[in-house]
């Protein structure tokens, strides 16, 4: 696969290629930013959700971004985690149970400053939205 045929990949099919090929194929994305997997539990229907994200490190736990290009509701992602934040989280070939938890204050506006580093586009989706973009903090247990 080409370097702009990764970079499109989207949904489920980035999921199935990266889970696949242990992130040979969709950890590197668009713009040079790196994408890990998450899995959380439907909060209504229980059964596993996996989505592609990109994501920062914070030391040793992954940081992700719940905007929804700047969508005024949360992601479902999101919605599962506040109803269940136990995950399972893929970074390439390493896969590992995490806790998620919402950053908050100086933790907050430091990692968002960090995450638009990787993803410059998540200022311009806070300027679509009322809400504040939750920064997701995912620790491994």
């Amino acid at each position: 696969m080409s370097t702009a045929e990764a970079e499109n990949l989207f949904g489920d099919e980035h999921v199935r290629r990266y889970v696949e090929t242990d992130g040979e194929v969709g950890y590197i994305w668009r713009e040079g930013s790196t994408i890990l997997v998450l899995t959380t539990t439907g909060r209504r229907s229980g059964e596993p959700r996996t989505n592609p994200l990109i994501f920062g490190w914070d030391g040793e736990s992954p940081v992700i971004v719940a905007s929804k290009g700047g969508a005024p509701e949360h992601p479902g992602w999101f919605k599962n985690i506040e109803a269940n934040p136990e995950v399972g989280v893929q970074v390439k070939a390493d896969r590992f149970r995490a806790r998620a938890r919402v950053a908050e204050g100086e933790e907050r506006e430091r990692l968002w400053r960090m995450m638009n580093g990787i993803w410059q586009h998540y200022d311009e989706y806070q300027t679509r939205t009322d809400r504040e973009i939750p920064v997701v903090v995912l620790e491994r247990v």
